[in-house]
């Protein structure tokens, strides 16, 4: 059993650290950022002087190439205490979970639906967030930066002296049960459930909880999330850069005789590291390659006002590009509240099979096109050509609905992450996790014909 002190100490912690997060604002922005304790951290006209302000260590964190267009160069310059390759050897740890292993179970191109992960108790097992990462699915190769993975976490705790950075690529978090601190080298970040942030590669970071915590994670290899280009929309919609923010820096002086663990995810292995200070010891920093959080309720919906079901590519709210132009190796896409208002239309999502792999999560709520089953905290997977779309009970109640202007999705947020890549589930995500739902494909199994021969325009209700 917890004492009252250690269930109220983090509760007062977050609190405390809610009232002193602060951020800069913009996608993709170049901002300079130095903690008010120290001002005139920054240096003036260079970058990386013979002697740093406040005797300072110049370091460059370089997320492209030192040769990428202007358009898409991501750097940005750390003014830190000790300079981040002060650390002892790193040594291979337990993987847990974690996996890149495509090949370890034989494919399998059913309809997928997991019930809610189940987070492990505090009372009997406290689990932070790098031992309860666990690796659903995927496709690709990370050493040749060209594929992703679907992780779901499941934590209890806070990581005590300890941080991760993963050399692989990019962790777009999504949290579902419980907020998250997330401590960075470019300041600190409050992400709640309905928020999603960022951590690019190779970004230093450790996270706080105060409950028993779940999320899922879309990692990218080799690429990062931009925008959707918005075409006819036109300059405004969708998630608007403003929206995005990006912490101001914070540091802390602080020495940990008895070490401090920097766990590195490289080549889909973790490694971890000894040094004996915190690395968020960043004092200062400029550069337009940082991590960032954003809301999803400042999402603006753009949807048919007219007739017929708009593709859902309409909901995007991040992409990562492919070389192939339109073709993402994932997109991040949101099923926001709405009104509804088309005429002689099936309003809820049509059958489909699609090219694109397609992982949907909820946050809250219910998705409007399976009313059960499909619950906050699971998920589910349709693969490459895999048929899916709305339960029988759906398709009936929408055939015969008054098509009334009508709210749609109010109080809930289901999510998808849609590939190119045809997506592999692990044997954790199979077996392991023991949430398969192994009836999910009932759902359709009311379906029945309506065809009817000698009637070309069956009445209904509208």
């Amino acid at each position: 059993m917890l004492s009252l002190k250690n269930q109220t100490a983090p509760l007062l912690k977050g609190i405390l650290e809610t009232l002193n997060t602060r951020y800069l604002s913009g996608f993709g922005n170049e901002c300079a950022s130095e903690d008010p304790r120290c001002p005139g951290s920054l240096p003036e006209g260079q970058n990386n002087p013979q002697v740093c302000p406040y005797n300072l260590y110049a370091e460059q964190l370089s997320g492209s190439a030192f040769t990428c267009p202007r358009s898409t160069n991501k750097r940005s310059w750390l003014y830190r205490i000790l300079p981040s390759v002060s650390h002892k050897p790193f040594e291979a740890i337990d993987q847990g979970h974690v996996t890149h292993n495509w090949d370890e179970i034989a494919p399998d191109p059913n309809q997928l639906r997991w019930k809610p992960f189940e987070i492990p108790k505090a009372s009997q097992k406290q689990v932070d967030f790098v031992k309860g990462l666990h690796t659903l699915c995927g496709a690709g190769d990370i050493r040749s930066n060209n594929g992703l993975a679907i992780h779901i976490f499941l934590c209890n705790t806070s990581m005590e002296n300890k941080c991760i950075y993963n050399s692989d690529g990019d962790f777009l978090i999504v949290p579902q049960k419980g907020k998250l601190l997330i401590y960075t080298e470019f300041g600190k970040m409050l992400v709640k459930p309905n928020e999603i942030c960022v951590i690019q590669r190779g970004m230093r970071f450790s996270i706080d909880v105060f409950e028993e915590t779940r999320g899922y994670i879309l990692e990218v290899y080799g690429v990062h999330f931009e925008l959707p280009d918005l075409g006819p929309i036109g300059a405004n919609g969708l998630a608007n850069p403003r929206d995005f923010l990006i912490p101001v820096a914070w540091y802390e002086d602080r020495q940990v005789p008895g070490g401090y663990t920097v766990i590195n995810k490289y080549q889909g292995k973790l490694f971890a590291a000894r040094q004996y200070f915190s690395p968020f010891n960043v004092v200062a920093w400029h550069g337009n390659y940082t991590p960032y959080k954003y809301n999803l309720e400042n999402f603006m919906v753009i949807n048919s006002v007219a007739f017929d079901h708009a593709d859902p590519s309409i909901f995007t709210v991040l992409t990562a590009k492919s070389v192939r132009p339109g073709v993402a190796i994932a997109d991040f896409v949101i099923f926001p509240p709405r009104w509804g208002v088309t005429e002689k239309t099936f309003r809820p999502p049509y059958y489909h099979r699609n090219c694109m792999s397609e992982f949907m999560g909820l946050i809250k709520g219910h998705y409007e096109a399976k009313q059960g089953g499909f619950l906050p905290g699971g998920g589910s997977l349709h693969g490459a050509m895999t048929p899916h779309g709305p339960d029988a009970d759906c398709f009936e109640r929408a055939s015969k609905a008054k098509l009334a202007p009508e709210r749609i999705a109010d109080g809930t947020m289901a999510f998808m992450f849609e590939s190119s890549l045809s997506l592999v589930v692990t044997e954790w995500g199979l077996k392991i996790s023991s949430c398969l739902d192994g009836n999910y494909y009932k759902c359709w199994e009311p379906l029945k014909s309506h065809f009817t021969p000698n009637s070309k325009n069956p009445t209904g209700p509208n």
